[in-house]
C-alpha cells in the first residue's frame, strides 16, 4: 500500500456541500445513556487533589504558637517552657496547637525543659501547609457549569473518565495511535491520555446519534484495515481519529481508499486541514485530525452536519454577536481559520480577546466564549476591528462577566469560581493597553519601575491622566527561580544563565515577569542572546513551572505559588505587588464590587493560603492614582 505524501487544500464549503449531497437520511432509534454531559458541576473541578494532607514542618526545628513569641528580640530573648514548643523534624506533623516553626539553628537550648529565641516567628513560618505540594496545573471547570462535550476532554485528561450516549445513527469512533492510553495509571514518558474520542462520543450523543467507541487501534496498517472493516459493517458512520496526515504512521487515507473511496483529503481550514472525507459501502467514513482543538473543530463543522443530514435535522446556527477585537490577528491566504476568543461587555460594547491558537491547546476551548472566523484569502484582522463571533454560551452570561486582561496568577482561577470572569493572560503591559483601548474592566499588573523601585504606580501615571485610574490592592507575591525538586543542577542565581549553560523558560513580551527578568539580565551584564531559551515564550507562571517540571527547561522565573503547586524548588529573588488596575468610573460597577468582596473574603484567603506564597496586607483597599 503506497502512502499518500501530499495533502490537498480544498475549499471547505464546496467540499462539505459535495460530500453531504452523497449522504442519505435514515430512521432514528433511541437507547439509554450513562454520561455526565448536560449535568451541572456542583464544585470546581481541578486536576488533582491537594497534597500534603497535613501541615508539615519545612525543616528541623521547634514548633511554636506564633503569638506567644511576639515579645522576642535580640535585646530581650524570650524563654519558652516545654509545653510552649515541640521539637519537629523536616516533614514532621505540626500539632494543631502550633502554627509556626523556628529553625533549630535559631534556637538556644537552655536545658531539657527550656529554650530561648531572639526573634518572633510569623504565622505559618517554615510550614508546608495543606495543599502546598498539590500537582495541579489549573482549574478545569468552575462550579455551576453545564458540562459540554469539549469539557469532557479536559476532565478526562486530568483522570476523570466519562462516556455519553444517546441516539442514532450508530457512529463508530476509532481512536488510533501507539502513544495513546486509556487510564491515568498507564501514563508514562511517550504515552498520552486518550480523551478526543470520549469527546466525540458525547458530541455524537448531543447531535442525536449512538456512539460506538472502539478500543485504541495501534498504528499498524492491517490492524487498522481490519478494524475499519468491522466498524463499517456494524455502524452507519465511521470516525477515525488521528492518522489523517502524511506521516510514516498515518495510514487512514490509503486504508479508506483501499476499502472504498476518498472524496477529499485536506480542507483549507486551520485548525483541521488533514481531514479526510470518504465512503465505504456508501457509508460516510471521516478521518479527523488528532490534535484536540483540530478534532473538535472538524467534529463541530463536519461530523455534526453529516449526522444532522442522516437524522433529517435542520441545523440550528449558534447565536452570534458583533465584537471589537482586542488584539491583531494575522492569517494566511491559504486557509479559513477558526480562532477561539474570550468575550466580555466593556462600556456597553462586546470585546473579543483571542486565546491561544495552537491546535493542541485544549484549555483554550474550555476558556473560550466563542469562535471567530478569519476567511480564506485574508491577511488577518486588525485590533479594534468589528468581528462576528459564534457564541459558545448565552450572551446574557457573557455580559455578567468581569473582563480581566493582564498578568497571570493562579488566584484568577480561584476568583473565577466565585464570580463570572472572562480572562486573558497577556502580561501586565498588554493589560494596560487593553484598558487604554476600553477592552477590559480590570488589568492585573506587577510592574517594577527600575529607577524608583516602586511597583505599578509609576506605570499608571505614565499611561493615564491623573485621577482617572484606581488600583485595587491585591496580593504580595514572591518572584524567584523555579527549579526541579532537589535542584539537581544547583542553580541559585540569574548570573548562572550566562553563556547558555542552562535552558530557561521565559515569559511573553510585555509580562511583568519578563520585564523583571530583562532588568535582572541588565543588572548582571548578560545579553539576551546568551540565554538558552530566551525566545521561547510561556504565557503563565504555571506554564513556566510545567516546563521545568517536565524537564523541557532547567529553570524559569515564576511566582512561589506556581512552584508550590507544581512541587518544585524555589530560589527567591524578591517580593512584588500584584495589584488590579481599573478606571475610577468602574468602582461603582456591581461586578467590581463583587470582585473586591471576593478578595476580602475569608474563604478566598483560606484558599490562597493553601497554595502558599502570598501576603494579604491591605488586600481589597482602593487607591485613586493622582
Amino acid at each position: 500500500m503506497e502512502r499518500n505524501t501530499y495533502i490537498e487544500n480544498n475549499d471547505f464549503e464546496e467540499s462539505l456541500k459535495n460530500y453531504l449531497a452523497n449522504i442519505h437520511s435514515m430512521d432514528c432509534e433511541e437507547i439509554p445513556t450513562i454520561n455526565s454531559t448536560g449535568r451541572i458541576t456542583a464544585k470546581a473541578v481541578f486536576a488533582f487533589c491537594c497534597d500534603p494532607t497535613y501541615n508539615a514542618s519545612a525543616m528541623d526545628g521547634v514548633a511554636v504558637f506564633s503569638e506567644s513569641t511576639l515579645s522576642a528580640s535580640e535585646t530581650t530573648p524570650l524563654t519558652l517552657k516545654k509545653e510552649q514548643y515541640e521539637y519537629v523534624n523536616t516533614g514532621g506533623v505540626i500539632a494543631p496547637s502550633f502554627d509556626s516553626v523556628i529553625m533549630i539553628e535559631d534556637v538556644i537550648v537552655l536545658n531539657d525543659n527550656e529554650i530561648q529565641i531572639i526573634a518572633p516567628s510569623r504565622p505559618w513560618q517554615q510550614i508546608r501547609v495543606v495543599g502546598e505540594s498539590v500537582v495541579a496545573t489549573e482549574m478545569i471547570l468552575p462550579s455551576h457549569r453545564k458540562i459540554r462535550p469539549i469539557d469532557l476532554g479536559a476532565i478526562l485528561a486530568s483522570g476523570n473518565e466519562t462516556v455519553s450516549v444517546f441516539k442514532m445513527p450508530r457512529v463508530a469512533i476509532l481512536p488510533t495511535g501507539n502513544e495513546m492510553v486509556e487510564h491515568q495509571s498507564e501514563l508514562e514518558e511517550g504515552k498520552l491520555m486518550e480523551s478526543n474520542t470520549r469527546v466525540f462520543s458525547a458530541l455524537v450523543t448531543e447531535y442525536g446519534g449512538i456512539p460506538n467507541r472502539f478500543a485504541i487501534v495501534k498504528d499498524e496498517e492491517q490492524l487498522l484495515e481490519d478494524t475499519i472493516k468491522t466498524a463499517t459493517i456494524e455502524n452507519d458512520i465511521v470516525i477515525i481519529n488521528a492518522g489523517s496526515s502524511a506521516g510514516t504512521k498515518d495510514f487512514t487515507a490509503q486504508t479508506i481508499a483501499k476499502l472504498g473511496e476518498v472524496k477529499t483529503h485536506g480542507l483549507a481550514i486551520k485548525p483541521g486541514k488533514p481531514t479526510i472525507l470518504g465512503f465505504i459501502k456508501e457509508k460516510p467514513v471521516i478521518g479527523v485530525p488528532g490534535y484536540p482543538v483540530s478534532a473538535y473543530i472538524v467534529f463541530d463543522k463536519v461530523v455534526k452536519a453529516v449526522v444532522e443530514k442522516m437524522t433529517g435535522q435542520t441545523s440550528e446556527a449558534r447565536q452570534t454577536v458583533k465584537a471589537t477585537l482586542t488584539k491583531r490577528l494575522t492569517s494566511t491566504f491559504k486557509n479559513k481559520e477558526f480562532v477561539r476568543v474570550a468575550l466580555g461587555d466593556v462600556g456597553g460594547k462586546i470585546v473579543a480577546s483571542p486565546l491561544e491558537r495552537g491546535a493542541a491547546a485544549v484549555m483554550s476551548m474550555i476558556k473560550a466564549d466563542g469562535l471567530l472566523t478569519i476567511e480564506r484569502n485574508s491577511e488577518g484582522i486588525e485590533v479594534g476591528e468589528e468581528v462576528e463571533v459564534e457564541l459558545f454560551k448565552p450572551l446574557a452570561e457573557i455580559r455578567r462577566s468581569l473582563v480581566i486582561v493582564g498578568s497571570h496568577d493562579p488566584i484568577i482561577d480561584l476568583i473565577s469560581d466565585k464570580i463570572a470572569v472572562s480572562s486573558a493572560h497577556v502580561g501586565s503591559l498588554s493589560g494596560i493597553m487593553a484598558l487604554r483601548r476600553g477592552a477590559a474592566h480590570i488589568a492585573p499588573i506587577h510592574l517594577l519601575h527600575a529607577e524608583s523601585g516602586v511597583y505599578n504606580i509609576p506605570f499608571v501615571k505614565q499611561y493615564f491622566e491623573s485621577g482617572t485610574m484606581a488600583l485595587i490592592k491585591g496580593l504580595g507575591r514572591v518572584q524567584g527561580i523555579v527549579v526541579p525538586k532537589n535542584n539537581p543542577k544547583n542553580i541559585s542565581s540569574i548570573s548562572q544563565l550566562k553563556g547558555g549553560k542552562f535552558s530557561f523558560a521565559n515569559r511573553q513580551n510585555g509580562a511583568g515577569t519578563r520585564l523583571l527578568f530583562d532588568f535582572l539580565l541588565q543588572k548582571e551584564g548578560i545579553e539576551k542572546d546568551e540565554i538558552k531559551g530566551y525566545d521561547k515564550e510561556f504565557t503563565t507562571h504555571l506554564a513556566v513551572a510545567t516546563a521545568v517540571k517536565s524537564g523541557v527547561c532547567d529553570c524559569g522565573l515564576a511566582v512561589l505559588s506556581a512552584a508550590n503547586i507544581m512541587d518544585l524548588d524555589f530560589i527567591s529573588i524578591g517580593n512584588e505587588s500584584y495589584d488590579f488596575l481599573l478606571p475610577k468610573t468602574m468602582l461603582d460597577d456591581v461586578r467590581v464590587k463583587n470582585f473586591i468582596e471576593v478578595l476580602k473574603s475569608k474563604s478566598f484567603k483560606e484558599q490562597v493560603e493553601n497554595i502558599g506564597g502570598y501576603t494579604f496586607e491591605n488586600i481589597g483597599s482602593v487607591e485613586v492614582v493622582e
